[in-house]
């Protein structure tokens, strides 16, 4: 697969199809990580004489404008970043932003016309958006079949940190993993119980394996049989490859689910009824670091609770801080994940940060993605 450095781009229109799918809050970017992330393509293209036209999508219009949902505040952003202009939509420039891919549904749909004229902006293009090439769209794959395609500095980073991280982990090789439904995550886990040391659990995920481990959990989120099931079935392939799964052995419990709640540190055993868990507790964040304190490497997705309120933030915190202050390779992927290393501080200490949340676990179960192999047949 050819990368962006293996191109001739000197006096060439290059279209770099970028994941700028950023939080917006009035109509000003609230987190620019993955603009950041997008610079060095951008910039090593323009040094190097070529005309850019960037394009991303943004939300999920679902192929209708939405003022709203407008790149023009990214847009905006990354002029800042980059030092440059930026023009926008159909006006013209060296540099160039287009509208909201999604405007059109047509994007989704992988729609031959509307790669057609995506690839008429250009000489060639340029895969640098991770975050979506597990997706079959126009701007993913129907571009790459139409013009000669390699792939940019981010694209390639992700690549190279997951290949690491999947052929050839130091040991020991630790994973965490959260967020809400076993199910959700389950062939990650599975490929993972095949690859790691240790798995760490926690969000509310924690509370299906605890059940289907015979604990009550009072009104903790959890799944139902099929979910418990699967957790089971997890726990019992862990135990035959030789990997060890860790579930919390405390946990921060409220008597209903706000920010003011009344909350209590509590065992896991001892979760009272119609009160719920919505963090790991402090023995468990203790245990989790002392883990990853140890390990050579460590890969993380999804929070320890719910990270969004500040009394139940404290265990994503505090594994966030664990593995920045570990001496592992580490990655982190996922958005939780990443804004609570970027709130930690800790970001910095991090190896590799993914901008991908579902395109990096669907590389770690083994399934293709659309938008590379797109790459990897693209015309010369």
């Amino acid at each position: 697969m050819r990368g962006v450095r293996d191109l001739d781009v000197a006096g060439r229109r290059v279209l770099v199809r970028s994941d700028l799918n950023v939080p917006l809050d009035a109509g000003h970017v609230a987190d620019d990580t993955r603009i950041r992330a997008a610079v060095p393509t951008i910039e090593l293209l323009l040094d190097a004489g070529a005309q850019v036209v960037v394009c991303s999508h943004l939300g999920r219009p679902k192929g209708e404008p939405k003022p709203e949902l407008s790149l023009r505040p990214v847009a905006e952003r990354l002029s800042e970043l980059l030092g440059r202009e930026i023009a926008f939509g159909d006006e013209q420039g060296e540099l160039r932003m287009l509208e909201n891919l999604r405007f059109d549904a047509r994007e989704e749909a992988n729609d031959p016309g509307f790669a057609a004229e995506l690839a008429a902006n250009a000489d060639l293009f340029v895969q640098d958006a991770f975050g979506a090439v597990h997706r079959a769209h126009a701007s993913t794959v129907g571009i790459a079949q139409q013009l000669p395609s390699a792939a940019g500095l981010l694209l390639e980073a992700e690549l190279d940190a997951f290949a690491n991280l999947l052929d050839s982990p130091a040991r020991p090789f630790v994973v965490v993993i959260g967020g809400v439904k076993v199910a959700d995550k389950i062939g990650v886990i599975d490929r993972l119980t095949q690859l790691a040391d240790s798995i760490l659990i926690g969000g509310a995920m924690a509370f299906t394996f605890l059940v289907a481990d015979g604990l009550a959990v009072g009104a903790s989120r959890h799944e139902d049989e099929d979910g418990q099931a699967i957790a089971r079935t997890a726990m019992g392939d862990a135990r035959e490859r030789g990997c060890r799964l860790l579930l919390p052995t405390d946990v921060v419990v409220a008597d209903r689910f706000a920010a003011d709640a009344v909350t209590r540190v509590v065992p896991v055993s001892e979760i009272p009824d119609g009160w719920m868990g919505l963090d790991i507790g402090p023995a468990t964040a203790a245990a989790y670091a002392s883990r990853l304190a140890a390990a050579e490497t460590i890969f993380w997705n999804g929070p320890m609770g719910v990270f969004e309120l500040e009394p139940f933030a404290q265990g994503t915190l505090a594994v966030a801080r664990a593995v920045a202050g570990s001496n592992a390779a580490s990655v982190v992927g996922g958005g939780d994940s990443v804004a609570a290393v970027n709130v930690a501080g800790a970001a910095g200490d991090i190896t590799h940060v993914s901008t991908g949340g579902g395109a990096a676990l669907e590389l770690i179960e083994g399934k293709p993605l659309p938008g590379v192999v797109a790459l990897q047949g693209s015309p010369a």
